[in-house]
Formats: C-alpha cells, structure tokens, sequence
C-alpha cells in the first residue's frame, strides 16, 4: 500500500462504503439542487471515483436517485422511530418537526421523487411503495402500545386504512407547502397531527 505524504495509509473502501459514500453524495446534491441540474459525473468528482465505477453501482441515474431514496427513507423511519412508553400524540407531534424539517431541507429531491411516482416511474415507484409500507407499520405498531390506542388497533382494517389515507394526506400537504403557503411549519405540524388523531379519537 502506497503512504501519503503524512506517512498515513489511504485505506480502500469496501463495496458498501463505497455504495453508501455515493448514496450520501447523492443525498446531499438531490436536496440542493433539482433533479435536473444533478449530473453523474459531478456525483462520481466528488466521491472521487470514475464515472464507470458509479455506474457499476448503480446503472442509470435514475436508479441512483431511487437508492438515494430508499436510503433517506431507511434513515426518516430511523429518526422517527417509536420510543417505548412515550404516548403517540407526543411522538406525532416530534415525528412530524422532524419530517418536516427533512422536506424543508431537502425539498428539491422530495418534489423530483413524488414527481416521479405520479409519472408512473417504477424504479422509483418500488421505492415508494416499500416506504409506504413501513411507515404504515411503524405508526400501527405505535397506535397498538399506546393503550389510549390499544394493541387491536393493528387488526382493524378501518384503522390500517386511516393511516394509509392519512399518509397520503401528508404527502399532499407537504408539497402544497412547498409551493409556498401562508401556514408556519408549526401550523402544517398541527394540521397534519389533527388529521390522524381526529380519525382515531372517537
């Protein structure tokens, strides 16, 4: 192995450090930038890898940018995980800054992604799907051990299907957010928590 001038050795990365290295580069262009104005070639420059190389990864753009997606959606489900003991509308209201916060941050990619379902790309529209699913899990799975709830909450299929429908919802307010709206983040908060809860609530 060749040494640097600090006499230090440049340590290769393995095949998934390398893939998630591209994913974060990815991550970060697609928030600043529309989807358009990403090119390949400035992903592979900044990673400091060939443009082969990334293609070896990941065949086009557009699969790219749907690994990009499918990791930041891992990584929301991670920052909104449910914490044992803590009542849903305390965790909705937290979960919902912090999502909110993300397509704030990184609205560029959120718009180009759910552009992208709508025109029926399947590439992306597996990713949303997926996502979909286990967002729905993750919040039943917090419906059930809150006992304002109740743990049979996750078998009835009116429930399932207000929080699918509710999920939905979001999606659609966010966007129109994005737009630009006269409502604060606190007051989108608030209306989407209100949306979920009032469907729960007798």
């Amino acid at each position: 192995m060749a040494a640097n001038q600090s006499g230090r050795t440049r340590r290769r990365l393995s095949t998934e450090e390398r893939r998630e290295q591209l994913l974060s580069v990815g991550a970060r262009l697609f928030s600043e930038s529309p989807y358009d104005d990403v090119w390949i070639e400035q992903v592979a420059e900044i990673a400091g890898v060939s443009r082969g190389l990334l293609y070896h990864y990941f065949p086009t753009k557009r699969d790219f940018f749907a690994a990009v997606v499918e990791r930041e959606s891992e990584r929301m489900l991670r920052m909104t995980a449910a914490v044992p003991g803590v009542p849903v509308r305390e965790q909705l209201a937290g979960g919902l800054d912090t999502f909110l916060e993300y397509v704030r941050t990184h609205a560029h990619g959120y718009r180009a992604f759910h552009r992208a379902d709508a025109a029926g790309d399947q590439a992306v529209r597996r990713v949303y799907q997926r996502a979909l699913a286990a967002q729905e899990r993750q919040i039943l799975a917090g419906l059930a051990a809150d006992p304002e709830f109740g743990p049979a909450c996750e078998e009835r299929p009116e429930v399932r299907l207000a929080v699918r429908g509710w999920l939905a919802f979001t999606t659609s307010v966010c966007l129109e957010w994005l737009r630009g709206t006269e409502l604060s983040r606190d007051q989108v908060r608030e209306l989407c928590a209100r949306a979920l809860l009032g469907v729960l609530t007798p």
